[in-house]
């Protein structure tokens, strides 16, 4: 090779090099995922604390108050700690399905039989209605029903439990985000698939699953980086803790997962649960149900990551 032809080579190696240099500076990274095995309320500090999240007060955590008189709702004892240390208030909303939560003053009661009250306020935050905020990108809803006391809070906590779910497959951060802080209406709303606000259509399962994951997004596009997501993973039962009589669980305690991207971290549990000894029954109901779908569509409309990196912190 004569000289001229060499450099030639060498200068379009070169120039390859740093375009792709480039292009890796420029890749965006996987969403991290943290991971404890150590399900207690120092475990659950310690995995919220390695996001290292300012939040902006007031700080609402949501979580499920767990339908009466057996489910398996997050115990006040375990997130008394993490509860404490963001001077939060527990925040919830009502249920559109008959039971002991579908009506305020009772839903109060559930609250403080089942102790909340008893580690912090509480709230329900559809009360006094509903309040509408903007979806985009999605192709069942264009606008989330949220309780109305949606923006009284500065930041939120998306506190859930991880487990199956007898309409979703699965019950996570993405359920918690959507269902879970939808009003009443809001709940009728996505389980109608974005058809009706006041007629539940229970044969729309694709519908109601993609209108989930953008309820989700229009939550996420609301607060930016003013919400954080913590997933639990003890007692998973195939049913949801809006089952007051669940099956109990074949798959044994695996731990507590937190991240900035719902999707990212529903995903991670998932894979935790392919994993683990006794997930027949829970993969199956996924699978019936297409749960995963809901995933699928988070990510197609740009809410998170199915990638991310897995980081255990320790116990």
């Amino acid at each position: 090779m004569n000289m001229k032809k060499r450099f030639v080579v060498l200068l379009a190696v070169c120039l390859l090099c740093v375009v792709s240099a480039a292009a890796c500076a420029e890749a965006p990274s996987k969403p991290v995922v943290y991971f404890t095995g150590d399900i207690s309320p120092e475990g659950l500090v310690k995995v919220y604390e390695a996001l290292n999240w300012t939040p902006t007060a007031p700080v609402a955590v949501k979580l499920s108050t767990g339908e009466p008189p057996n489910s398996n709702y997050l115990r006040p004892e375990l997130i008394v700690d993490l509860v404490k240390k963001l001077d939060g208030t527990i925040v919830e909303c009502n249920t559109a399905y008959a039971g002991s939560r579908a009506a305020t003053a009772e839903h109060y009661l559930v609250a403080e039989d089942h102790g909340f009250t008893d580690i912090a306020d509480f709230q329900i935050l559809d009360e006094y209605g509903s309040m509408e905020i903007p979806v985009t990108g999605g192709i069942r809803l264009t606008g989330d029903l949220v309780g109305a006391h949606f923006p009284d809070y500065g930041s939120y906590v998306v506190l859930s439990h991880f487990k199956g779910h007898e309409m979703a497959g699965y019950g996570g951060a993405l359920k918690n985000a959507s269902i879970g802080l939808a009003s009443a209406r809001g709940k009728v709303r996505i389980h109608s698939g974005g058809t009706s606000d006041t007629h539940w259509h229970d044969e729309l399962q694709m519908e109601f699953l993609e209108a989930m994951a953008e309820a989700a997004k229009g939550v996420v596009d609301y607060l930016g980086d003013r919400v954080i997501f913590i997933n639990v993973m003890n007692r998973i039962s195939i049913d949801c803790d809006c089952n007051g009589y669940p099956e109990e669980p074949d798959i044994h305690d695996i731990g507590i997962l937190a991240s900035t991207d719902p999707v990212a971290l529903d995903q991670a549990c998932i894979d935790l649960v392919w994993q683990a000894e006794g997930n027949e029954r829970l993969l199956k109901r996924i699978e019936a149900l297409q749960g995963l779908h809901t995933l699928e569509h988070a990510a197609e409309i740009g809410l998170g990551s199915r990638e991310y990196q897995l980081i255990d912190i320790g116990a």
